[in-house]
């Protein structure tokens, strides 16, 4: 099975610091982090942080960093993730905007094709995380799958996003074979009007169809995320174990 890893953005209701989190998870048994928002190495001091995910073995999965921060303040990025050691990073989100025709899509694409040549250069991976909202229907096709065209970056599936707008997320990550090396195990109920977030196997993903399929698809990492826990703590906790029963 891929390595597991809790994405930060879960936690960041808990009143702790950055380091106090990674604790967490390492206590909960989690094999890395994947730092995001305010939780990361750009907020805090990196060799710090850098020492603990040592003392505790926890590794670091691609971390969420903004597209802006990404093309206008890299140096800041790369010098903050450089004792670390990353090797990727994702786009964690575009504003539908970007993707409510196809000429946004086009140029959306373009735009993350050229920011990961830029990055390659200094041998990152640029990823992209989806949401619902990429799915707009174009008619003949999805904005989506216009972009999956359209783009070479990597895709950080979020299963639970690409249920609640109606794909199939174990299918998905099959066909993206190759592409996908982190993916987003969200749950979702999706029987009402509108989607709401579960915790993992209390919704309608198919968690073990998609873990199945991450692993047939060559994913290094399967990354707990849950954008409205009720208890940020028990949420972390019920994370690591229901992975580590799978």
């Amino acid at each position: 099975m891929p390595k597991t890893a809790i994405n930060l953005y879960s936690v960041r209701e808990l009143e702790a610091s950055t380091t106090e989190i990674v604790e967490r998870a390492a206590d909960a048994g989690y094999d890395g982090v994947q730092f995001a928002g305010e939780h990361s190495p750009l907020h805090d001091d990196p060799d710090e942080i850098a020492e603990l995910l040592d003392a505790r073995g926890l590794e670091v999965a691609p971390p969420h960093v903004g597209v802006e921060t990404l093309e206008d303040e890299r140096d800041a990025v790369r010098e903050a993730y450089a004792p670390l050691e990353v090797e990727g990073v994702v786009v964690p989100w575009l504003d539908p905007e970007y993707f409510e025709s196809a000429s946004t899509v086009d140029e959306t694409a373009g735009r993350l094709d050229a920011l990961a040549d830029e990055l390659a250069a200094d041998g990152w991976d640029l990823s992209y995380h989806n949401h619902d909202h990429e799915y707009a229907d174009l008619g003949r096709e999805t904005a989506f799958e216009r972009f999956l065209e359209a783009s070479d970056v990597g895709i950080e599936l979020d299963v639970g996003w690409a249920l609640a707008a109606g794909d199939d997320p174990a299918r998905r990550l099959r066909e993206l074979e190759g592409r996908v090396g982190t993916i987003h195990l969200k749950d979702m109920d999706v029987s009402g009007a509108e989607p709401t977030f579960a915790e993992l196997g209390e919704g309608d993903v198919d968690v073990q169809a998609c873990v199945d399929a991450a692993a047939d698809a060559g994913a290094e990492w399967l990354v707990y995320e849950h954008d409205d826990p009720t208890d940020p703590a028990a949420s972390l906790e019920h994370g690591a174990a229901f992975l580590d029963s799978l």
